[in-house]
């Protein structure tokens, strides 16, 4: 039994590091899809995703929730408010890579937790320990110094940590698994980005058809980059813990990071990399906090015997 459960944690190990590794290395998909431009991309991203997942579901016969979702008002409301926010997310994240903003749009989500804290704090009333306040602090000084080297504002990195921030907090209320949620969203985007795409054609700027079956393809495959890291979560999700799970989300705003400063040779001077070292000392002190946070649960858990409850986490779809 011990090795058994070994066997899964290790899946679930790589699982997890093959989701945030894509999601890290997708900056070196949307290029690929030039010339046609962010919101063409967009667009496909939403019409090929919701065909790829109901396909997926239809072969595990996963549809029940379907009929509950739709008896249910206030999460469709909430399913259409998730929608219209990781539609600002992905089209912008689009643009950044296709327009060289790598650097800037990886920020956005080293910074995601420290918003994610701070909504938490704004919105729910929650209670922050101090070396929470702490990293709050540093991540914001860390933005007033990326000001200053920018000449303004990190705008990208700023309205992606936002975007996804708010993103995780209705999702979080809707309560759905993570390709349940997918197909909802791309359900309601499936009608608006179709239109598009067919407003496009008609007007001879689709590049679907007029740049050869290969750059078709590749829009088309846009539909299996957004759902194939979700699967790989998913597969994580169940077998690791979620201290785990959080270390590892930071591999992709590394990677893309990285690409930005040694693939696509964006420009790093010494005010930006002051600014990144904060950023990253903010996220050294809360993962820090986390971790022992964890082991006081842990030790707290030895002396008064739980019920254990399943993982669940926000996924960056």
């Amino acid at each position: 039994m011990a090795g058994k459960a070994q066997g899964e944690r290790r899946a679930g190990l790589l699982n997890g590091i093959a989701a945030y590794g894509m999601w890290g290395l997708v900056p070196l998909f949307w290029p690929l899809l030039k010339p046609a431009g962010a919101i063409e991309i967009l667009a496909h991203r939403m019409t090929w995703s919701l065909v790829v997942v109901a396909v997926a579901l239809a072969v595990v016969r996963r549809w029940s929730w379907a009929g509950e979702l739709i008896r249910q008002p206030r999460r469709l409301a909430l399913v259409a408010v998730a929608a219209a926010v990781i539609t600002v997310n992905w089209g912008l994240y689009i643009w950044s890579v296709n327009t060289g903003h790598v650097v800037e749009a990886s920020l956005g989500y080293f910074i995601n937790p420290l918003v994610t804290i701070a909504m938490g704090v704004l919105l729910l009333k929650e209670r922050l320990r101090p070396a929470q306040w702490a990293a709050v602090g540093v991540g914001f000084a860390a933005v007033i110094v990326l000001t200053v080297g920018y000449g303004r504002p990190p705008w990208i990195s700023l309205v992606l940590a936002f975007s996804f921030a708010t993103y995780g907090l209705v999702k979080k209320k809707v309560n759905l698994g993570g390709f349940e949620s997918l197909a909802a969203e791309t359900a309601i985007q499936f009608l608006p980005a179709l239109a598009y795409l067919g407003w496009l054609s008609a007007q001879g700027e689709s590049t679907f058809t007029s740049q050869g079956p290969g750059h078709a393809a590749l829009l088309a495959a846009t539909g299996v980059v957004t759902a194939l890291p979700l699967v790989c979560f998913g597969a994580a999700a169940i077998r690791v813990p979620l201290s785990t799970l959080g270390l590892l989300q930071y591999l992709a705003p590394v990677f893309q990071f990285l690409l930005g400063v040694l693939y696509f040779r964006e420009a790093m001077p010494a005010e930006r990399w002051a600014g990144f070292a904060l950023v990253w000392l903010a996220l050294t002190l809360l993962t820090a906090d986390a971790w022992r946070a964890a082991r006081r649960s842990r030790v707290a858990g030895f002396s008064t015997p739980q019920v254990e409850k399943p993982a669940s986490a926000v996924v960056d779809a």
